[in-house]
């Protein structure tokens, strides 16, 4: 755990509220594509715009996936979950109801682990199945939100997509501490395919209940409720925000209110949106249109055992293997790059090599580009071959950069067929070395006596100018082993 936040004699008491749009061909309850981008309320029929008599069958492949969700983040599965309606009245919602669960939730009570230094656990109260509402577009106003807006429009394409809320208890002691609990939890869901988690497209919304207590208090202070923060950088930012703006009030002798906020990432300010709704406000009740849902523990076993390796176990296994925390926590959370370490690391059977070329020159070529692991040219094959060259003293590290630039334009391009092209192997041998240290110490008499009578820093130009003069190919340590034995004489 990062050092908690506290400050003027009180700490902070957070919780995530995660909602998870699942991956699935169809919505939750009728046959209507959940495809995003499509031209708007063009994916709808009669029974997600809530025409009379339309009644729901619910999506076996969502509560599939949902419960491998809650198998892989460590949920209890009760035997039978069941629907219930949410009464509430918003445009968004053309039943006036949503369908959710209430008090039989899919996925019960869980534990999270956060690995790494400073690694914490974060209980899990539940993970339920609801449908999304409809997407407000409001015009007129700046970003595309309310305030300011002249009218708003509606698009029901998104209504009644599978989305599980995952809700954790108020565990979480820091903004930086939340960021990276929703960080490591969105990596353990995409890693069992159940959703892109794209928080820029929306399938992977949190909100924040945040409040504040005196140090040491076992007392939960009120809870206000940040919505919809879209980035884990603006959902650490907001969360800051709102615990500076709680202690201004209670130290200057006011009182916190319940209520939902936004938060201005770009002007860094909290509005008020509404008071904060109980659950008794929405007047659950369970849906007479669907069945309770019954699992078995032979399909429980069946999931589990389906499951790929998880973020915090990949973690695991790379800092055993030697890797460093920050490497390794990296490589958890990106299972793309993570599996392509792995088909380096077992071609070279070098783990730690790979490793800094993968993290390292490969990370940056897929960032300047804009490409993940599977879209670059450069194969694990292909950077398997380059490193081979590296770690048998074909090439140095200089040429070797040069080659991958090579790899990365011409995807034909071998990394031994370029070294050969371009003349890249490694000086070698005394004799090679010997007639380059010659030739640099007698152009630079002065350095040399500078050497000789005690400045030690002058063999980092003299290394310089031998590599110069090799065009950069001499293998640096034997030259500067060699070069240290001719100045001593």
């Amino acid at each position: 755990m990062s050092a908690p936040w506290q400050k003027d004699g009180y700490e902070a008491v957070i919780g995530l509220e995660i909602h998870v749009q699942l991956a699935t061909n169809s919505k939750m309850f009728c046959s209507c594509a959940n495809q995003f981008g499509d031209e708007p309320n063009t994916n709808v029929c009669m029974v997600c715009l809530a025409h009379p008599g339309a009644m729901p069958v619910a999506n076996s492949e969502a509560i599939r996936q949902a419960t491998r969700v809650g198998v892989a983040l460590g949920c209890r599965i009760p035997e039978t979950s069941e629907f219930s309606r949410k009464q509430y009245f918003y445009p968004d919602s053309p039943k006036a109801y949503q369908i959710s669960q209430y008090d039989q939730p899919l996925c019960a009570e869980g534990l999270f682990r956060v690995p790494g230094e400073g690694g914490f656990d974060v209980r899990l109260t539940r993970a339920h199945l609801e449908e999304d509402a409809a997407k407000m577009i409001h015009a007129g106003g700046e970003g595309g939100r309310i305030s300011g807006s002249a009218g708003s429009i509606v698009d029901f394409n998104r209504v009644g997509t599978p989305l599980l809320e995952i809700v954790s208890e108020p565990d979480i002691r820091s903004p930086e501490d939340a960021r990276r609990f929703l960080t490591l939890l969105r990596a353990t869901v995409v890693a069992i395919g159940a959703s892109e988690c794209d928080m820029e497209k929306g399938s992977l919304r949190a909100d924040a209940n945040v409040s504040i207590r005196p140090i040491g208090s076992s007392e939960y202070g009120t809870k206000t409720e940040l919505k919809n923060m879209n980035s884990f950088r603006f959902l650490e930012r907001g969360i800051e925000a709102e615990l500076e703006r709680q202690l201004e009030v209670v130290l200057g002798g006011g009182t916190v209110q319940q209520e939902t906020l936004h938060f201005d990432p770009v002007a860094g300010t909290l509005s008020s949106l509404r008071s904060k709704e109980q659950a008794h406000d929405y007047r659950y009740f369970p849906e007479p249109d669907l069945l309770p849902v019954h699992q078995t523990e032979a399909g429980l076993i069946e999931l589990g055992s389906d499951l790929p390796e998880l973020p915090a176990a990949r973690f695991d296994r790379l800092v055993a293997a030697g890797l460093t925390e920050p490497t390794a926590l990296a490589l958890a959370v990106d299972a793309g790059l993570a599996g392509y370490l792995d088909a380096v690391a077992t071609a070279t059977g070098d783990l730690k090599t790979s490793a800094n070329w993968t993290m390292g020159e490969f990370s940056a070529h897929l960032n300047g580009a804009g490409l993940s692991a599977d879209q670059s040219p450069v194969t694990p094959e292909r950077l398997a071959a380059l490193i081979a060259l590296v770690v048998d003293g074909t090439i140095n590290q200089t040429a070797a950069k040069e080659v991958f630039g090579v790899l990365v334009e011409d995807a034909q391009a071998t990394a031994a067929g370029v070294v050969a092209d371009r003349n890249l192997a490694q000086v070698g041998g005394d004799d090679a070395l010997g007639e380059i240290i010659d030739a640099v110490l007698a152009a630079h008499p002065e350095e040399v006596e500078a050497f000789k009578g005690g400045r030690e820093q002058v063999i980092g130009f003299l290394v310089g100018q031998c590599m110069k003069q090799s065009g950069g190919r001499a293998d640096a340590k034997a030259l500067q082993g060699l070069l240290r034995a001719r100045l001593n004489g």
